[in-house]
């Protein structure tokens, strides 16, 4: 498991392609990029000798909120909930746990990160894998059909953040007395 890099676009473009085309989810190169693009240290990519085996990609993006598939991400705001938009392991791989290892590293790193809320939208029914990883769904909020139909939107604490206390970047919330400082 690594960061994405250029080389890594054909691969995951490909993976992408294949999970969501005939269910009409299938965003493309640019927009698959973009999102990315907007939080690198945030999205990683499975290795398997050389090729690319899985990714998740994931973004900050307000908490209730989501990315529009039918355009590529713009400035992102800045946000203490991470959306996770996608997570895609190749089908000869599944089976073997690298999901949730991707998914385990993943919410790791969120927490290092200062997030304290990592979000996504469940389509196709993948709502039952997501809440055995802790995540709650939130039916009062409705994805735009362009997730499909059934789309669920979902959240979950990042544990071990202790919540007001860091931004996304490690750095102390304002009016928050350092970690140092806090009895």
């Amino acid at each position: 498991m690594r960061h994405i890099s250029n080389d890594d676009w054909d691969g995951i473009t490909a993976l992408e392609a294949e999970e969501y085309t005939a269910d009409g989810l299938s965003e493309g190169r640019d927009a698959l990029r973009s999102r990315a693009h907007a939080s690198p240290a945030t999205c990683f990519v499975l290795d398997h000798t050389g090729r690319v085996a899985g990714y998740l990609l994931a973004l900050p993006y307000p908490k209730f909120e989501y990315p529009d598939l039918d355009r590529k991400e713009g400035i992102v705001p800045h946000s203490r909930n991470l959306h996770l938009h996608d997570l895609v392991v190749a089908r000869r791989f599944r089976g073997r746990g690298l999901a949730k290892n991707l998914l385990r590293h993943f919410t790791a790193t969120a927490g290092s990160k200062g997030y304290e809320e990592v979000s996504l939208v469940a389509v196709r029914g993948s709502d039952t894998f997501w809440a055995a990883h802790g995540y709650r769904a939130h039916r009062e909020v409705e994805p735009p059909t362009s997730y499909g139909t059934g789309a669920v939107y979902m959240s979950r604490t990042v544990p071990g953040v202790r919540a007001g206390r860091t931004n996304p970047a490690g750095l102390p919330a304002p009016g928050v007395p350092p970690k140092d400082e806090v009895g």
